[in-house]
């Protein structure tokens, strides 16, 4: 990898591509050898060797795919018979050059994508973001690290007291140093924004034994057992020997697992104990993450016996209650269903009320404003709905609440502006306006369904194009009624959910 050498006109006339989020992750995991042995994405021979015997062809050990996959056009960009026409620039979010791939090997990963692999090479000066004296590599780590046991855990959430206990327990077990890898490729499983998630770690470092804290770009890919996997390999290139974890049978990489407690609060001394040891009327058992979410959304401080201040306070800011915390709203139906005017409604009554700051991003004026260049195909219309989810995220980021009615036809668009709030630390509710076509067309206040079905356009959602019905509504809207009455259902769901305050009216 280090010594391959390119000339600066190849590297300037190479074609670019972005990756998505997870295997930009991977990207800089294999840049910074914490995926050892690899030093690049799989071949085709390697993907085929995981999946069927968990080794490489070669015959190492390695039990989860690592692939780069690409839109088959990009392809024909290359030239993978003449090496100075084959070489792939990968940039990051912000389209600065992280690496190159000298492209050996393509085939088919799906329809209309296909898996490259080949040689890597680090292209400007490594990891970006926040946080970056704690972004160190593998070996950075390792000599720092003293000699003897490691104990890693893999910071995935924040550490509240009952876990601060099972890592000083296990950490007493083994008699070694404690290595905290904090995953910061993407949120955590609780949807923790990764910069808030390596605050609250900070926070508790008054709390922890002899530790060493590193920020990694882990991320979840939603398969558990694959992420065990890697995260357990990740730990490995970082020095650890043992590895405080539950999933005991899917771990790689040669680790020994340290089994955590399973704990209670006594409530006579203060103290956390073995389950077993705490009589039923002196225990508190750990509260479920749900349980720590509820209080959250409604802004009661963490109960000092199961979270140290300082991590409560750190969490209050990154997931203050409900009444305060960004949200998006996404009105989806049919055109002429009456999304802009309910959503307008709630506009004006929450301008009214002053309790909080909203933005009104209306389907009609982001299509003249913002996506003025976008036609009516598939791929533009869930193109438009991910431009407004992104402006709506960054809306509701600092704490605004974002009011967005697109027709947004199709399930995946819906989803991306979903996922995009969550990214952004918050809320998202979409509201179904349900009102049949035959009405729509009947009020056609825009005279579109009379164009689409004189030919005169194309591409009308409900007469050539299909509208997908969502199944994950929050809230689904009769328009049987009156525009007040559905306005009034809106707020009161609002309400109802903490997101305003009760008093609103």
């Amino acid at each position: 990898m280090n010594g391959w050498v390119l000339p600066d006109e190849v590297l300037r006339g190479a074609p670019t591509y972005t990756p998505r989020p997870r295997e930009l992750a991977d990207l800089e995991l294999l840049l910074s050898g914490a995926y050892a042995p690899l030093t690049g994405f799989l071949s085709r021979a390697d993907l085929v060797a995981v999946t069927r015997r968990g080794r490489l062809a070669d015959g190492t050990p390695w039990s989860a795919p690592v692939t780069l996959e690409v839109p088959v056009e990009l392809t024909g960009k290359l030239d993978l018979t003449n090496p100075m026409r084959r070489v792939l620039v990968l940039t990051d979010t912000e389209a600065a050059p992280a690496a190159a791939l000298d492209v050996t090997e393509t085939w088919e990963a799906r329809a209309g994508s296909v898996y490259i692999s080949g040689q890597l090479r680090r292209l400007g000066e490594g990891p970006r973001g926040a946080f970056k004296k704690l972004r160190m590599g593998p070996a950075e780590v390792r000599d720092v690290l003293p000699s003897g046991r490691v104990l890693g855990v893999i910071a995935d959430r924040p550490l509240h007291r009952p876990q601060l206990a099972q890592l000083a327990h296990a950490a007493r077990t083994i008699a070694g140093h404690v290595l905290i890898i904090v995953p910061v490729g993407g949120p955590g499983p609780d949807g923790l924004p990764p910069e808030a998630l390596v605050r609250s770690v900070l926070a508790a470092r008054d709390r922890l034994p002899a530790a060493t804290i590193v920020a990694v770009p882990l991320s979840r890919t939603g398969d558990d057992v694959r992420d065990a996997l890697l995260h357990s390999r990740v730990a490995a290139a970082y020095g650890v020997t043992h590895l405080l974890s539950g999933a005991a049978t899917i771990t790689a990489g040669g680790l020994r697992v340290v089994l955590p407690r399973e704990l209670a609060y006594d409530a006579r001394d203060g103290q956390w104990r073995s389950r077993d040891d705490v009589p039923p009327h002196t225990r508190r058992l750990a509260l479920t993450n749900r349980e720590i979410a509820d209080l959250q959304d409604r802004g009661v401080t963490l109960p000092e016996w199961h979270t140290p201040p300082a991590v409560a306070r750190e969490l209050r800011r990154s997931r203050p209650p409900r009444r305060e915390r960004g949200l998006v709203v996404l009105f989806t139906g049919l055109s002429g269903a009456g999304k802009s005017t309910i959503a307008r409604g709630v506009h004006e009554a929450l301008l009214e009320g002053g309790d909080r700051n909203a933005s009104l991003l209306d389907g009609d004026v982001v299509r003249r404003l913002l996506s003025s260049g976008l036609g009516f195909s598939r791929a533009d219309r869930d193109l438009n709905i991910t431009r407004i989810g992104f402006v709506a995220a960054e809306v509701a980021r600092h704490g605004g609440l974002a009011l967005c009615c697109p027709i947004a036809p199709y399930a995946h668009g819906r989803s991306e502006a979903r996922k995009l709030a969550h990214e952004a630390g918050a809320g998202f509710i979409l509201v179904h306006i349900a009102t049949p076509l035959e009405v729509c067309e009947h009020r056609d206040r825009k005279g579109l369904y009379a164009k689409a079905r004189a030919g005169e356009i194309t591409n009308m959602t409900g007469v050539h194009d299909p509208y997908e019905i969502p199944t994950d509504a929050e809230l689904t809207l009769d328009t049987a009624g009156t525009v007040d009455e559905a306005v009034a259902t809106v707020l009161e769901y609002l309400t109802a959910e903490g997101w305003l305050e009760p008093t609103h009216r």
